[in-house]
């Protein structure tokens, strides 16, 4: 027993030796090899073998550039487009950026053409005073707590507002960048129509009411972010209709400035409350409403309310007669409601009455009502028909001009789920009773339509500049998404030697943009009769 003990001493004391020994070997070898590679490492300019200098000196660059801006170059050292790029000319993508492909320059244009135009505000309405507009940057005085309406984001905010709003959120836009090299589009923060209504009224000449749009296109012409394509990145807001910027002579009794036929701007995307069906700059995005959230569960709360909302009335119209106009359908549009007193509830919008004015008023209308009529004014489009669907009102046209070739980035393709199109001219000719028409669509196709509209509520508001919405995409957010696809397409059609703007003739933009045909269609007829010539007032 005493012999065995002994005998497993001896064995553990060998077997701690052995370890012991090749644990001095371990070090010894690392040692040795530290010593070897260590001036290979850092001694020898790897840089110097081209075919493994590009990773390594491209992410050591990137170190050293981020390092000394981190902010500035979040997106990569050399940059082009959004992304990396090497050596070679060859464009890299940055995987880990968020705003890859999405940043926005901010042209910093001197005040005369935006800030110093709001300091300006009583002149730019002849009738009513802005400057009580223009407060909250651009929303308008704070409704406050209504029976009718939310707490909170209602804002008295007038229909030509939209400038300030969206440069507004475009300053809280979370990829602005001030390098113009990798930029996926340039926003130009001209309030074009802000400038353009102190003259509309008054006698003031051609010259007068062009200066502010040719002194613009003189600056942007003069920085180097026009030269790199044109223009053709480059977008604005012209919160007015398309028809106050399309002065076709220099006659000082025309209407308007020439600010869309200047060839600068038919390079870029204008973006206006109405666009021109037969011209291709010019893209229409919604009005704005009453409503400016600042938080999604605002939307959501408000959504929720519209579904229980109890509606009473068939169909209500919100507008005045258009005696002066010819082919306008405004009259018979009411004579119509006031013949279907026990379905149509009618708000005539006359000079001496304030009701249409009144965003409580036009609200409350509207949430009592299935339908809402939305016949053409002074132009194609109404803010109505944007007041109507946050109010869960289903949307009646008269005409595919007012909004289904309009908003092509806001609202569905599939018309007829969430609107009802009467043809003008069955109106015109007293063939189309519109109570007849509303009383025959069943209940639950009703239901379903005023889903579809509720569903819409979130793309035709802007928030509220001074938060920022989560989980929601707002007017604004889908716009900018879908200028950044369209300038892409631009560039891709530029390094190809390609212009599809040639694909199609002015006069059939709406079908161009709306169906990607110029082939007959079935509203043909509806737009026969009008030229880009033609001014809708």
């Amino acid at each position: 027993m005493m012999h065995r003990k002994q005998l497993n001493r001896r064995k553990n004391k060998m077997e701690n030796s052995i370890a012991a020994r090749c644990r001095n070997k371990f070090w010894i070898v690392f040692l040795a090899l530290f010593v070897f590679w260590h001036p290979l490492f850092y001694g020898f300019n790897w840089f110097s073998f081209p075919g493994i200098a590009s990773p390594a000196k491209q992410a050591a660059t990137f170190m050293e550039a981020f390092l000394a801006d981190p902010v500035r170059n979040r997106a990569g050292t050399v940059v082009k487009n959004g992304g990396f790029e090497d050596p070679a000319g060859k464009e890299l993508e940055h995987n880990d950026d968020a705003c890859a492909g999405r940043y926005i320059y901010m042209h910093d244009l001197p005040g005369r053409f935006n800030e110093d135009l709001m300091k300006e505000c009583r002149l730019l309405n002849k009738w009513v005073d802005m400057c009580g507009y223009l407060v909250n940057m651009g929303l308008g005085p704070v409704l406050g707590n209504r029976r009718f309406l939310q707490s909170r984001g209602w804002f008295s905010t007038n229909q030509f507002s939209l400038e300030p709003i969206f440069h507004s959120r475009m300053k809280q836009y979370e990829c602005l960048t001030n390098d113009s090299s990798r930029a996926a589009a340039v926003f130009v923060p001209y309030y074009a129509g802000f400038d353009v209504v102190r003259y509309l009224w008054d006698d003031f000449n051609a010259s007068v009411r062009d200066s502010g749009a040719l002194g613009l296109v003189k600056w942007l012409r003069e920085k180097p972010e026009w030269g790199f394509m044109g223009g053709r990145d480059h977008f604005m807001v012209a919160g007015r209709i398309t028809w106050d910027f399309r002065r076709l002579d220099d006659g000082d009794s025309s209407w308007g400035n020439k600010l869309m036929l200047l060839p600068e701007c038919r390079n870029m995307t204008v973006l206006t409350i109405e666009s021109s069906p037969r011209d291709k700059n010019d893209f229409a995005i919604p009005y704005p409403s009453y409503f400016h959230p600042s938080t999604a569960d605002q939307v959501l709360q408000w959504q929720n309310r519209m579904r229980r909302q109890r509606r009473r009335t068939l169909f209500a119209f919100a507008g005045a007669p258009r005696p002066n106009l010819d082919d306008s359908i405004r009259g018979q549009v009411i004579r119509q409601c006031l013949k279907s007193r026990t379905k149509c509830r009618l708000s005539e919008c006359k000079p001496d009455r304030r009701k249409c004015d009144n965003p409580v008023y036009v609200m409350r209308m509207f949430q009592s009502s299935d339908f809402c009529l939305q016949p053409p004014g002074d132009s194609f489009t109404r803010r109505s028909t944007f007041d109507s669907i946050l109010a869960g009102c289903i949307p009646v046209f008269f005409t595919p001009a007012s909004a289904y070739v309009q908003y092509l980035w806001h609202l569905p393709r599939n018309f007829a789920k969430y609107s009802v199109l009467i043809p003008e001219g069955d109106v015109r000719g007293n063939n189309a009773s519109i109570e007849n028409i509303l009383s025959g669509i069943s209940k639950s196709r009703v239901s379903a339509m005023r889903e579809e509209v509720i569903k819409l509520i979130p793309r035709l508001v802007y928030a509220d500049p001074r938060t920022r919405l989560e989980r929601i995409k707002d007017a604004f957010d889908l716009t900018v998404e879908a200028v950044i696809d369209r300038v892409k397409k631009l560039r891709k059609e530029m390094r190809e030697g390609k212009d599809s703007s040639l694909d199609f003739d002015d006069e059939h933009s709406w079908k161009y943009y709306a169906f990607g045909t110029v082939a007959e269609h079935e509203w043909d007829h509806f737009f026969s009769k009008y030229s880009s010539s033609t001014r809708q007032n």
